[in-house]
């Protein structure tokens, strides 16, 4: 089995803490759809003809693409991979995008799965965050999906937030449960170079939280969401019994896909590579045929090690029968070796055939991955 990952890369304002690539130049839509189209058939042998089960529409702002350019996409993706095997199709969108009349045209597409990037319903942070929606826009977006038929519907919260404080954060938690959602996502905000709400916070414009509030927010969104019923299968992923993210687990189980549209990875197994992250450059070189990508030829000890990384932050843990055929006994003894004070203070368990962090351990996983990773 295995994914594909289609990058939207338009919206209609920049989010000032967003550092994914994307741009304002809407009028340049039809032109990249195709080009987006052209790269799907381009590249029809990169995953050896295995099936796809999963497609993921990120962005960006996927749910500024219209029916017609919807279309031509999925076409495409029928024509040169086939979507029979097909579980999980998954739109990224925001609430404001998502009126009556625009979720009816999308329950006729085989679309499956709505994830918002809602963020908080604090109205005066999503305003601080040029978010184009409030909390209200945001709650009956929800509302709307379930009655154009949406049976599987995410969210994404961000917490550390400027400002933030335990009674925002447990409101923003209290909402999002009230909602009845299948799947929550829930971030730290990184202030990422170069993003407007970086240089804020290096004009002391605002104040980043400190450690201490940061631990005690992870904390409240485990014991919250858990108690409510859902389950803590990723770092920052939570979902009712069975409502996994399937595409989002099919890059922490090393499972192949491909990625298309400009700075969209894809990987093989033994590869990585990336477009180039310019929508010009991007459409220049598909419409010329000559895709400006790089590539990763990936060694034993990066293989190693982003298994490790990957699988560890799941509730599947590490496992570790798969360790050694993939990377023989030295790298597993290694493992073991580096796990073994974390299996002695409780951080790590071994827990059907894998390793895997315990409640405790989560808090510490950097540490933990940092510690198992192969040095050369």
């Amino acid at each position: 089995m295995a994914g594909i990952y289609l990058h939207i890369p338009f919206c209609k304002t920049r989010c000032i803490y967003c550092d994914f690539y994307s741009t304002t130049r809407s009028e340049l839509k039809t032109r990249y759809v195709r080009a987006l189209c052209r790269e799907l058939a381009m590249r029809k042998d990169y995953l050896k003809g295995e099936d796809i089960e999963t497609v993921y529409f990120g962005g960006g702002t996927p749910s500024q693409l219209e029916k017609e350019d919807f279309e031509q996409i999925f076409d495409t993706i029928r024509t040169h991979y086939g979507l029979s095997h097909c579980q999980e199709i998954t739109l990224e969108a925001n609430p404001d995008d998502l009126t009556s009349e625009y979720l009816k045209m999308l329950s006729s597409l085989p679309f499956n799965r709505i994830s918002m990037g809602i963020q908080t319903f604090d109205d005066p942070t999503l305003k601080l965050l040029k978010r184009r929606h409030n909390a209200h826009t945001a709650i009956e977006a929800v509302h709307r999906c379930r009655e154009a038929g949406f049976q599987n519907i995410s969210i994404d919260l961000i917490y550390g937030l400027p400002g933030e404080n335990k009674e925002r954060w447990e409101n923003d938690l209290r909402q999002a449960i009230s909602l009845n959602v299948e799947h929550i996502s829930a971030y730290h905000l990184i202030y990422e170079e170069d993003t407007p709400i970086y240089n804020m916070l290096k004009q002391h414009q605002i104040s980043e939280v400190d450690e201490d509030s940061s631990l005690d927010f992870f904390t409240l969104l485990i014991e919250h969401l858990q108690k409510a019923g859902f389950e803590h299968y990723e770092i920052s992923n939570f979902c009712r019994p069975g409502k996994y993210s399937r595409h989002n687990s099919s890059y922490w189980k090393g499972i192949p896909y491909l990625g298309c549209g400009p700075s969209a990875h894809s990987f093989d197994g033994m590869t990585r590579e990336w477009n180039v992250s310019s929508i010009d450059t991007y459409i220049k070189g598909i419409e010329e045929n000559s895709r400006a990508f790089e590539i990763e030829y990936l060694d034993q000890t990066t293989r190693y090690n982003e298994f490790i990384i990957t699988t560890i932050r799941t509730v599947w843990g590490t496992p570790i029968e798969k360790l050694k055929q993939m990377f023989g006994n030295e790298m597993w003894e290694y493992c073991q070796r580096m796990a073994a004070p974390y299996l002695k203070n409780g951080k790590l368990e071994e827990h059907d055939g894998a390793l895997r962090l315990t409640r405790e351990g989560i808090f510490i996983s950097d540490s933990i991955m940092s510690d198992l990773l192969w040095v050369d």
